[in-house]
Protein backbone atom coordinates (compact mmCIF):
# COMPACT_ATOMS: atom_id res chain seq x y z
CA UNK A 1 0.00 0.00 0.00
CA UNK A 2 1.40 3.50 -0.94
CA UNK A 3 1.74 5.94 1.76
CA UNK A 4 -0.49 8.97 1.99
CA UNK A 5 2.36 12.07 1.49
CA UNK A 6 -0.31 14.62 2.99
CA UNK A 7 -0.44 12.09 5.95
CA UNK A 8 3.48 12.04 5.96
CA UNK A 9 3.86 15.88 6.00
CA UNK A 10 1.29 16.36 8.77
CA UNK A 11 3.17 13.64 10.69
CA UNK A 12 6.53 15.39 9.87
CA UNK A 13 5.24 18.41 10.82
CA UNK A 14 3.41 16.98 14.38
CA UNK A 15 6.98 15.43 15.02
CA UNK A 16 9.34 19.02 14.77
CA UNK A 17 6.63 21.06 16.80
CA UNK A 18 6.20 18.49 19.25
CA UNK A 19 10.52 18.16 19.21
CA UNK A 20 10.71 21.78 19.54
CA UNK A 21 8.51 22.09 22.77
CA UNK A 22 9.90 19.29 24.59
CA UNK A 23 13.52 20.76 23.63
CA UNK A 24 12.64 24.22 24.85
CA UNK A 25 11.06 22.57 28.46
CA UNK A 26 14.49 20.42 29.03
CA UNK A 27 16.14 23.55 28.62
CA UNK A 28 14.59 26.20 30.97
CA UNK A 29 14.43 23.02 33.74
CA UNK A 30 18.42 23.12 33.19
CA UNK A 31 18.88 26.87 33.28
CA UNK A 32 16.68 27.08 36.21
CA UNK A 33 18.84 24.33 37.99
CA UNK A 34 22.45 26.39 36.80
CA UNK A 35 20.52 29.83 37.88
CA UNK A 36 19.59 27.97 41.06
CA UNK A 37 22.84 26.78 42.26
CA UNK A 38 24.08 30.60 41.51
CA UNK A 39 21.41 33.84 41.20
CA UNK A 40 17.62 32.97 40.62
CA UNK A 41 17.72 36.37 39.11
CA UNK A 42 20.06 35.11 36.46
CA UNK A 43 17.45 32.27 35.16
CA UNK A 44 16.34 33.05 31.70
CA UNK A 45 12.14 33.61 31.98
CA UNK A 46 13.61 36.05 34.92
CA UNK A 47 16.55 37.72 33.27
CA UNK A 48 14.83 38.53 30.06
CA UNK A 49 11.50 39.91 31.91
CA UNK A 50 13.54 42.48 33.78
CA UNK A 51 15.35 43.77 31.01
CA UNK A 52 11.53 43.93 28.81
CA UNK A 53 10.81 46.36 32.13
CA UNK A 54 13.93 48.72 31.34
CA UNK A 55 13.10 48.87 28.03
CA UNK A 56 9.34 49.29 28.01
CA UNK A 57 8.30 52.81 27.24
CA UNK A 58 6.50 54.26 30.36
CA UNK A 59 3.43 54.90 28.69
CA UNK A 60 3.42 51.44 28.29
CA UNK A 61 4.32 50.33 31.45
CA UNK A 62 2.04 52.41 33.28
CA UNK A 63 -0.90 50.99 31.10
CA UNK A 64 0.16 47.64 32.09
CA UNK A 65 0.16 48.80 35.84
CA UNK A 66 -3.67 49.94 35.48
CA UNK A 67 -4.47 47.23 33.76
CA UNK A 68 -3.10 44.31 35.32
CA UNK A 69 -2.89 45.86 38.85
CA UNK A 70 0.14 44.11 40.92
CA UNK A 71 -0.35 41.35 38.57
CA UNK A 72 1.73 42.70 35.35
CA UNK A 73 4.97 40.63 36.39
CA UNK A 74 2.84 37.28 36.33
CA UNK A 75 1.63 38.66 33.27
CA UNK A 76 4.53 39.24 31.46
CA UNK A 77 6.21 36.03 32.77
CA UNK A 78 3.22 34.36 31.22
CA UNK A 79 3.93 36.50 28.33
CA UNK A 80 7.21 35.68 27.82
CA UNK A 81 6.69 31.90 28.38
CA UNK A 82 4.19 31.98 25.35
CA UNK A 83 6.78 33.37 23.25
CA UNK A 84 9.25 31.19 24.30
CA UNK A 85 6.34 28.08 22.80
CA UNK A 86 5.58 29.56 19.85
CA UNK A 87 9.54 30.55 19.25
CA UNK A 88 9.92 26.44 20.11
CA UNK A 89 7.49 25.30 17.60
CA UNK A 90 9.00 27.50 14.40
CA UNK A 91 12.16 25.87 16.06
CA UNK A 92 11.17 22.66 15.48
CA UNK A 93 9.11 22.91 12.20
CA UNK A 94 12.46 24.30 10.96
CA UNK A 95 14.55 21.12 12.63
CA UNK A 96 12.48 18.81 10.38
CA UNK A 97 13.82 20.73 7.24
CA UNK A 98 17.31 22.30 7.91
CA UNK A 99 18.10 20.68 11.42
CA UNK A 100 21.33 23.49 11.58
CA UNK A 101 19.74 26.43 11.13
CA UNK A 102 17.22 25.35 13.63
CA UNK A 103 20.22 24.53 16.08
CA UNK A 104 21.60 27.74 15.82
CA UNK A 105 18.48 29.91 16.54
CA UNK A 106 18.41 27.75 19.97
CA UNK A 107 22.31 29.38 20.19
CA UNK A 108 21.04 32.69 19.09
CA UNK A 109 18.56 32.44 21.85
CA UNK A 110 20.54 31.25 24.69
CA UNK A 111 22.72 34.07 24.11
CA UNK A 112 19.72 36.55 24.09
CA UNK A 113 19.24 35.30 27.33
CA UNK A 114 22.83 35.68 28.74
CA UNK A 115 23.20 39.40 26.96
CA UNK A 116 19.56 39.88 29.34
CA UNK A 117 21.44 38.95 32.14
CA UNK A 118 24.36 40.31 32.19
CA UNK A 119 22.66 43.39 31.52
CA UNK A 120 21.09 43.50 34.79
CA UNK A 121 21.87 45.50 37.97
CA UNK A 122 24.73 43.46 40.16
CA UNK A 123 25.89 40.83 37.41
CA UNK A 124 28.84 39.13 36.85
CA UNK A 125 30.06 36.80 33.85
CA UNK A 126 28.06 33.62 35.70
CA UNK A 127 24.98 34.78 35.64
CA UNK A 128 25.62 34.52 31.93
CA UNK A 129 25.71 30.44 32.18
CA UNK A 130 22.06 29.48 33.33
CA UNK A 131 20.68 30.61 29.41
CA UNK A 132 24.03 28.89 27.96
CA UNK A 133 23.32 25.76 29.49
CA UNK A 134 19.64 26.07 28.61
CA UNK A 135 20.84 26.44 25.16
CA UNK A 136 23.14 24.06 25.13
CA UNK A 137 20.60 21.24 26.87
CA UNK A 138 17.93 22.54 24.09
CA UNK A 139 19.79 21.79 21.47
CA UNK A 140 20.92 18.40 22.62
CA UNK A 141 17.84 17.61 23.07
CA UNK A 142 16.38 19.11 19.55
CA UNK A 143 18.71 17.05 17.79
CA UNK A 144 18.48 13.60 19.87
CA UNK A 145 14.32 13.88 19.12
CA UNK A 146 14.25 15.58 15.22
CA UNK A 147 16.81 12.64 14.47
CA UNK A 148 15.01 9.81 16.03
CA UNK A 149 11.78 10.67 14.45
CA UNK A 150 13.83 10.10 11.06
CA UNK A 151 14.62 6.29 12.06
CA UNK A 152 13.16 3.99 9.79
CA UNK A 153 11.84 0.24 10.12
CA UNK A 154 13.01 -2.07 7.08
CA UNK A 155 10.12 -2.39 4.84
CA UNK A 156 7.46 -4.44 5.34
CA UNK A 157 8.59 -5.17 8.96
CA UNK A 158 4.80 -3.70 9.87
CA UNK A 159 2.33 -1.52 8.77
CA UNK A 160 3.29 1.64 7.18
CA UNK A 161 5.79 0.17 4.70
CA UNK A 162 9.64 1.35 4.10
CA UNK A 163 10.25 4.85 4.97
CA UNK A 164 7.68 4.72 8.16
CA UNK A 165 8.41 7.37 10.96
CA UNK A 166 9.17 5.30 14.48
CA UNK A 167 7.21 6.39 16.32
CA UNK A 168 6.72 4.58 19.19
CA UNK A 169 10.58 4.88 19.61
CA UNK A 170 10.06 9.20 19.15
CA UNK A 171 7.31 8.66 21.93
CA UNK A 172 9.55 6.96 24.51
CA UNK A 173 12.22 9.77 24.06
CA UNK A 174 9.53 12.40 24.24
CA UNK A 175 8.32 10.57 27.30
CA UNK A 176 11.74 10.19 29.12
CA UNK A 177 13.01 13.77 27.92
CA UNK A 178 9.80 15.13 29.78
CA UNK A 179 10.65 13.10 32.79
CA UNK A 180 14.16 13.96 33.09
CA UNK A 181 12.89 17.55 32.98
CA UNK A 182 10.46 17.16 35.38
CA UNK A 183 13.31 15.87 37.73
CA UNK A 184 15.72 18.91 36.81
CA UNK A 185 12.51 21.15 37.53
CA UNK A 186 12.01 19.32 40.98
CA UNK A 187 15.23 19.94 41.26
CA UNK A 188 15.57 23.34 40.64
CA UNK A 189 12.92 24.28 43.16
CA UNK A 190 14.51 22.07 46.00
CA UNK A 191 17.59 24.05 45.80
CA UNK A 192 16.13 27.35 45.49
CA UNK A 193 14.08 26.20 48.01
CA UNK A 194 17.00 25.30 50.22
CA UNK A 195 19.05 28.72 49.07
CA UNK A 196 15.91 30.46 50.61
CA UNK A 197 15.66 28.50 53.84
CA UNK A 198 17.99 30.34 55.51
CA UNK A 199 16.38 33.83 54.98
CA UNK A 200 12.93 32.36 55.96
CA UNK A 201 14.30 31.01 59.08
CA UNK A 202 15.93 34.04 59.86
CA UNK A 203 13.01 36.24 59.63
CA UNK A 204 10.99 33.33 61.54
CA UNK A 205 13.36 33.58 64.38
CA UNK A 206 13.93 37.38 64.39
CA UNK A 207 11.80 39.06 67.10
CA UNK A 208 11.54 43.08 66.61
CA UNK A 209 13.16 45.52 68.73
CA UNK A 210 10.90 47.03 71.75
CA UNK A 211 10.35 50.48 70.73
CA UNK A 212 12.09 53.06 72.50
CA UNK A 213 9.90 55.79 71.16
CA UNK A 214 6.39 54.07 71.31
CA UNK A 215 3.60 55.13 68.56
CA UNK A 216 0.58 56.64 70.68
CA UNK A 217 -2.90 54.37 70.20
CA UNK A 218 -4.16 55.43 66.96
CA UNK A 219 -6.86 57.95 67.94
CA UNK A 220 -10.57 56.76 68.83
CA UNK A 221 -12.57 57.77 65.64
CA UNK A 222 -9.46 57.84 63.35
CA UNK A 223 -11.15 54.36 61.56
CA UNK A 224 -14.53 55.31 60.92
CA UNK A 225 -16.16 52.26 60.38
CA UNK A 226 -17.58 52.64 57.24
CA UNK A 227 -18.89 49.50 55.38
CA UNK A 228 -16.71 49.97 51.92
CA UNK A 229 -14.32 51.47 53.45
CA UNK A 230 -11.03 49.78 54.21
CA UNK A 231 -9.36 50.14 57.68
CA UNK A 232 -7.33 52.31 58.85
CA UNK A 233 -4.17 50.95 58.97
CA UNK A 234 -3.69 48.63 55.68
CA UNK A 235 -3.04 45.00 56.62
CA UNK A 236 0.16 43.66 55.81
CA UNK A 237 -1.44 40.99 53.26
CA UNK A 238 -3.47 43.76 51.47
CA UNK A 239 -0.54 46.71 51.21
CA UNK A 240 -0.16 47.19 47.84
CA UNK A 241 2.99 46.10 46.01
CA UNK A 242 4.80 47.86 42.51
CA UNK A 243 8.40 47.03 42.15
CA UNK A 244 10.71 45.75 38.91
CA UNK A 245 11.42 42.35 40.79
CA UNK A 246 10.15 39.40 39.11
CA UNK A 247 11.80 36.92 41.81
CA UNK A 248 11.40 38.69 45.54
CA UNK A 249 14.84 38.70 47.15
CA UNK A 250 14.64 36.58 50.28
CA UNK A 251 17.71 37.80 52.05
CA UNK A 252 19.25 36.29 55.08
CA UNK A 253 18.38 39.04 57.95
CA UNK A 254 22.09 37.04 59.74
CA UNK A 255 23.98 37.82 56.66
CA UNK A 256 22.55 41.33 55.48
CA UNK A 257 24.99 44.31 56.09
CA UNK A 258 24.67 48.17 55.31
CA UNK A 259 27.27 50.25 53.85
CA UNK A 260 26.61 54.14 54.03
CA UNK A 261 29.56 55.97 52.51
CA UNK A 262 30.20 58.88 49.70
CA UNK A 263 30.42 62.77 49.94
CA UNK A 264 30.66 64.21 52.99
CA UNK A 265 30.69 60.81 54.87
CA UNK A 266 33.26 61.80 57.36
CA UNK A 267 32.91 57.85 59.40
CA UNK A 268 31.79 55.54 56.44
CA UNK A 269 29.57 53.06 58.53
CA UNK A 270 28.87 48.95 58.07
CA UNK A 271 26.43 47.93 59.96
CA UNK A 272 24.63 44.23 60.26
CA UNK A 273 21.29 44.35 62.03
CA UNK A 274 21.84 43.59 65.68
CA UNK A 275 24.25 46.98 65.28
CA UNK A 276 21.22 48.53 63.35
CA UNK A 277 19.04 47.91 66.23
CA UNK A 278 21.47 49.11 69.01
CA UNK A 279 20.26 52.36 68.08
CA UNK A 280 16.89 53.99 69.08
CA UNK A 281 13.90 51.69 67.50
CA UNK A 282 10.65 53.72 66.84
CA UNK A 283 7.47 53.67 66.11
CA UNK A 284 5.38 55.50 63.52
CA UNK A 285 2.51 55.55 61.53
CA UNK A 286 3.06 56.60 57.80
CA UNK A 287 1.00 56.17 54.77
CA UNK A 288 2.55 55.29 51.64
CA UNK A 289 1.69 56.18 47.80
CA UNK A 290 2.97 54.99 44.51
CA UNK A 291 3.56 57.44 41.99
CA UNK A 292 2.04 55.00 39.15
CA UNK A 293 -1.01 55.69 41.69
CA UNK A 294 -4.09 57.19 38.95
CA UNK A 295 -6.25 59.43 40.70
CA UNK A 296 -8.56 57.47 42.67
CA UNK A 297 -6.46 54.48 42.27
CA UNK A 298 -5.65 51.45 44.90
CA UNK A 299 -1.71 52.11 45.35
CA UNK A 300 -1.86 53.46 48.73
CA UNK A 301 -1.79 52.34 52.05
CA UNK A 302 -1.20 53.06 55.42
CA UNK A 303 1.29 50.88 58.10
CA UNK A 304 2.75 51.34 61.65
CA UNK A 305 6.46 50.93 61.06
CA UNK A 306 9.18 50.26 63.21
CA UNK A 307 12.80 51.38 63.21
CA UNK A 308 15.62 53.70 62.93
CA UNK A 309 15.71 56.98 62.04
CA UNK A 310 17.35 57.62 59.35
CA UNK A 311 18.61 61.38 59.60
CA UNK A 312 20.18 60.47 63.11
CA UNK A 313 22.52 57.78 61.60
CA UNK A 314 23.61 59.56 58.81
CA UNK A 315 24.22 62.58 61.19
CA UNK A 316 26.50 59.64 63.17
CA UNK A 317 28.37 59.24 59.62
CA UNK A 318 29.21 62.92 60.10
CA UNK A 319 26.91 64.05 56.96
CA UNK A 320 25.62 67.36 56.51
CA UNK A 321 22.25 67.96 54.81
CA UNK A 322 23.21 70.76 51.88
CA UNK A 323 20.82 73.63 54.36
CA UNK A 324 23.91 73.31 56.55
CA UNK A 325 26.67 73.26 54.08
CA UNK A 326 27.20 69.51 53.36
CA UNK A 327 28.53 68.47 49.72
CA UNK A 328 25.97 65.88 48.39
CA UNK A 329 22.13 66.14 48.25
CA UNK A 330 20.94 63.11 46.76
CA UNK A 331 20.98 60.26 48.99
CA UNK A 332 21.36 57.00 46.31
CA UNK A 333 19.89 53.97 48.54
CA UNK A 334 20.56 50.34 46.56
CA UNK A 335 18.76 46.95 46.92
CA UNK A 336 20.15 43.73 46.98
CA UNK A 337 18.85 43.16 43.25
CA UNK A 338 20.97 46.40 41.93
CA UNK A 339 17.94 48.78 42.10
CA UNK A 340 19.17 52.34 42.96
CA UNK A 341 16.67 54.64 44.22
CA UNK A 342 17.35 58.86 44.87
CA UNK A 343 16.26 60.55 48.06
CA UNK A 344 17.01 64.34 48.78
CA UNK A 345 19.14 64.41 51.54
CA UNK A 346 17.46 67.47 52.46
CA UNK A 347 14.24 65.48 53.14
CA UNK A 348 15.50 62.96 55.16
CA UNK A 349 17.50 64.90 57.61
CA UNK A 350 14.92 67.81 57.84
CA UNK A 351 13.53 66.13 61.02
CA UNK A 352 10.44 64.59 59.45
CA UNK A 353 10.06 60.39 60.15
CA UNK A 354 12.14 58.96 57.68
CA UNK A 355 13.26 55.88 58.75
CA UNK A 356 15.55 52.26 58.03
CA UNK A 357 12.33 50.18 59.08
CA UNK A 358 12.47 46.59 59.99
CA UNK A 359 8.48 46.05 61.10
CA UNK A 360 5.43 46.72 59.85
CA UNK A 361 2.18 46.88 61.74
CA UNK A 362 3.79 44.92 64.76
CA UNK A 363 5.43 42.02 62.71
CA UNK A 364 8.48 41.38 61.13
CA UNK A 365 8.32 43.30 56.97
CA UNK A 366 7.45 40.71 54.85
CA UNK A 367 10.09 39.42 52.13
CA UNK A 368 7.65 41.09 49.43
CA UNK A 369 7.99 44.77 51.63
CA UNK A 370 11.67 44.34 52.05
CA UNK A 371 12.63 42.10 54.97
CA UNK A 372 14.82 43.18 56.38
CA UNK A 373 15.41 46.55 56.15
CA UNK A 374 13.98 49.13 53.73
CA UNK A 375 13.31 53.19 53.66
CA UNK A 376 10.23 55.05 54.35
CA UNK A 377 10.54 58.40 54.39
CA UNK A 378 6.70 60.49 54.79
CA UNK A 379 5.72 62.75 52.29
CA UNK A 380 7.93 61.56 49.35
CA UNK A 381 6.67 58.73 46.31
CA UNK A 382 7.79 55.36 46.82
CA UNK A 383 10.16 55.42 43.54
CA UNK A 384 12.27 58.55 45.11
CA UNK A 385 12.32 57.16 49.37
CA UNK A 386 11.00 53.78 49.37
CA UNK A 387 13.62 51.13 48.92
CA UNK A 388 13.03 47.71 49.65
CA UNK A 389 15.54 44.86 50.41
CA UNK A 390 18.27 47.98 51.28
CA UNK A 391 21.79 47.37 51.02
CA UNK A 392 23.81 50.21 50.36
CA UNK A 393 23.56 54.14 51.26
CA UNK A 394 25.71 56.59 48.65
CA UNK A 395 25.73 60.14 49.27
CA UNK A 396 25.90 62.08 46.29
CA UNK A 397 24.45 64.68 44.32
CA UNK A 398 21.28 64.96 41.65
CA UNK A 399 23.79 66.56 39.15
CA UNK A 400 26.44 63.47 38.99
CA UNK A 401 23.92 60.43 39.50
CA UNK A 402 20.24 59.74 38.05
CA UNK A 403 18.57 56.51 39.62
CA UNK A 404 16.77 54.20 37.87
CA UNK A 405 13.83 55.66 37.37
CA UNK A 406 15.06 58.67 36.85
CA UNK A 407 16.99 57.67 33.37
CA UNK A 408 13.12 56.61 32.56
CA UNK A 409 11.68 59.56 32.40
CA UNK A 410 10.61 60.54 36.19
CA UNK A 411 11.32 63.71 37.33
CA UNK A 412 14.76 63.33 40.10
CA UNK A 413 12.41 64.83 42.85
CA UNK A 414 8.84 63.92 44.04
CA UNK A 415 6.67 65.13 46.83
CA UNK A 416 3.29 63.31 47.08
CA UNK A 417 0.68 65.78 45.90
CA UNK A 418 -2.82 66.00 48.16
CA UNK A 419 -4.92 63.27 47.11
CA UNK A 420 -8.48 62.18 47.72
CA UNK A 421 -10.52 58.95 47.00
CA UNK A 422 -13.92 57.82 47.09
CA UNK A 423 -14.13 53.95 48.25
CA UNK A 424 -17.58 53.95 48.77
CA UNK A 425 -20.32 53.53 46.57
CA UNK A 426 -18.20 52.25 43.97
CA UNK A 427 -18.19 53.38 40.40
CA UNK A 428 -21.73 52.37 38.35
CA UNK A 429 -23.19 51.17 41.48
CA UNK A 430 -26.48 50.49 41.60
CA UNK A 431 -28.61 52.50 44.90
CA UNK A 432 -30.89 52.44 46.60
CA UNK A 433 -32.51 56.12 47.06
CA UNK A 434 -32.70 58.08 50.41
CA UNK A 435 -29.46 58.24 52.54
CA UNK A 436 -25.94 56.93 51.25
CA UNK A 437 -22.76 57.11 53.05
CA UNK A 438 -20.06 58.69 50.69
CA UNK A 439 -16.84 57.75 52.10
CA UNK A 440 -13.01 57.13 51.37
CA UNK A 441 -10.08 58.45 52.28
CA UNK A 442 -7.54 61.47 51.59
CA UNK A 443 -3.86 62.16 51.49
CA UNK A 444 -1.24 64.84 51.82
CA UNK A 445 1.66 62.85 53.69
CA UNK A 446 4.07 65.30 55.69
CA UNK A 447 1.75 68.50 55.22
CA UNK A 448 -1.83 66.71 56.45
CA UNK A 449 -5.19 66.83 55.53
CA UNK A 450 -7.70 69.81 57.04
CA UNK A 451 -10.84 69.20 54.96
CA UNK A 452 -12.61 67.23 52.72
CA UNK A 453 -15.38 67.80 50.53
CA UNK A 454 -17.87 66.35 48.09
CA UNK A 455 -20.51 67.73 45.76
CA UNK A 456 -23.08 65.89 43.37
CA UNK A 457 -23.62 66.48 39.77
CA UNK A 458 -21.40 69.97 39.93
CA UNK A 459 -23.34 71.63 42.70
CA UNK A 460 -22.05 73.18 45.04
CA UNK A 461 -19.40 71.44 47.75
CA UNK A 462 -20.33 70.13 50.54
CA UNK A 463 -18.20 69.83 53.90
CA UNK A 464 -17.54 65.25 54.58
CA UNK A 465 -17.01 64.63 58.34
CA UNK A 466 -13.12 63.73 58.86
CA UNK A 467 -12.03 60.47 60.85
CA UNK A 468 -9.44 62.03 64.03
CA UNK A 469 -5.86 62.81 62.52
CA UNK A 470 -3.15 60.71 63.19
CA UNK A 471 -0.34 63.03 62.77
CA UNK A 472 0.66 64.87 59.16
CA UNK A 473 1.90 61.77 57.57
CA UNK A 474 -1.04 59.71 57.33
CA UNK A 475 -3.98 59.13 55.50
CA UNK A 476 -7.52 60.56 57.45
CA UNK A 477 -10.76 58.68 56.50
CA UNK A 478 -14.07 60.89 55.63
CA UNK A 479 -17.17 60.79 55.14
CA UNK A 480 -20.92 62.76 53.95
CA UNK A 481 -24.27 61.14 54.49
CA UNK A 482 -26.09 62.02 50.71
CA UNK A 483 -29.37 61.92 50.35
CA UNK A 484 -29.86 60.11 46.71
CA UNK A 485 -32.38 60.72 44.66
CA UNK A 486 -33.41 58.63 41.55
CA UNK A 487 -31.26 58.97 38.34
CA UNK A 488 -28.01 58.95 37.20
CA UNK A 489 -25.47 61.07 39.42
CA UNK A 490 -21.63 61.84 39.17
CA UNK A 491 -19.94 62.00 42.73
CA UNK A 492 -16.54 63.69 43.48
CA UNK A 493 -14.44 64.95 45.85
CA UNK A 494 -11.43 67.14 46.63
CA UNK A 495 -9.22 67.77 49.56
CA UNK A 496 -7.83 70.63 51.25
CA UNK A 497 -3.65 70.07 52.96
CA UNK A 498 -2.69 71.75 56.06
CA UNK A 499 -1.23 74.42 53.96
CA UNK A 500 -4.51 75.24 53.29
CA UNK A 501 -3.99 74.51 49.53
CA UNK A 502 -6.75 73.22 47.89
CA UNK A 503 -6.48 70.41 46.07
CA UNK A 504 -6.35 71.15 42.19
CA UNK A 505 -8.82 69.32 39.67
CA UNK A 506 -6.59 69.24 36.74
CA UNK A 507 -6.52 66.25 35.53
CA UNK A 508 -2.49 64.42 34.69
CA UNK A 509 -0.93 61.46 34.12
CA UNK A 510 0.86 60.44 36.48
CA UNK A 511 4.84 60.69 34.54
CA UNK A 512 6.48 62.62 35.44
CA UNK A 513 6.02 62.82 39.31
CA UNK A 514 2.49 62.36 39.91
CA UNK A 515 -1.71 62.43 38.98
CA UNK A 516 -3.72 65.22 39.96
CA UNK A 517 -7.40 65.86 39.33
CA UNK A 518 -10.53 64.88 41.31
CA UNK A 519 -11.67 61.72 41.80
CA UNK A 520 -15.15 60.87 40.39
CA UNK A 521 -17.47 57.79 40.37
CA UNK A 522 -20.88 57.99 38.34
CA UNK A 523 -23.76 56.01 40.18
CA UNK A 524 -27.70 54.97 39.42
CA UNK A 525 -30.08 55.67 41.82
CA UNK A 526 -33.10 53.52 41.48
CA UNK A 527 -36.61 54.82 41.09
CA UNK A 528 -38.80 54.62 44.42
CA UNK A 529 -40.67 51.03 44.37
CA UNK A 530 -38.28 49.81 42.04
CA UNK A 531 -38.51 46.64 43.15
CA UNK A 532 -35.68 46.19 46.22
CA UNK A 533 -35.89 47.65 49.72
CA UNK A 534 -34.46 51.30 50.71
CA UNK A 535 -30.46 50.54 51.75
CA UNK A 536 -30.97 46.49 50.23
CA UNK A 537 -27.98 47.21 48.41
CA UNK A 538 -26.11 50.14 49.63
CA UNK A 539 -22.72 50.35 49.27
Amino acid sequence: MESDPSRSVRLRRTTGAVSGIVAAVAGLASAQLAAAAGRPEASPVTAVGGAVIDLTPVAVREWAIRLFGTSDKLVLGLGILAVLAAVAVGTGLLAVRHLPAAIAVTGGFGLVGALAALSRPEASWRDALPSLVGALVSAGVLYLLVTAGRRTRPAGASQGGAGAMDRRRFGRLVVAVLAASAGVGLGARRLGAHGSADATASRARFVLPRPTVPAPPVPAGADLRVPGLGPFLTPNQDFYRVDTALVVPRVDADTWRLRIHGEGVARPLTLDLRRLLARPVVEEDITLTCVSNEVGGPYAGNARWLGVRLGDLLREAGVRPPSEGGPADQLVARSVDGMTIGTPVEAVMDGRAALLAVGMNGRPLPFAHGFPVRMVVPGLYGYVSACKWLTELRLTTFAAYDAYWVRRSWAQQATVKTQSRIDTPRPYADLAPGRVPVAGVAWAQHRGIDRVQVRVDGGPWQEARLGAADGVDTWRQWVWPWEATPGPHTLEVRATDGTGAVQTGVRTGTVPDGATGWHTVNVRVRALGSGLPAGADRE
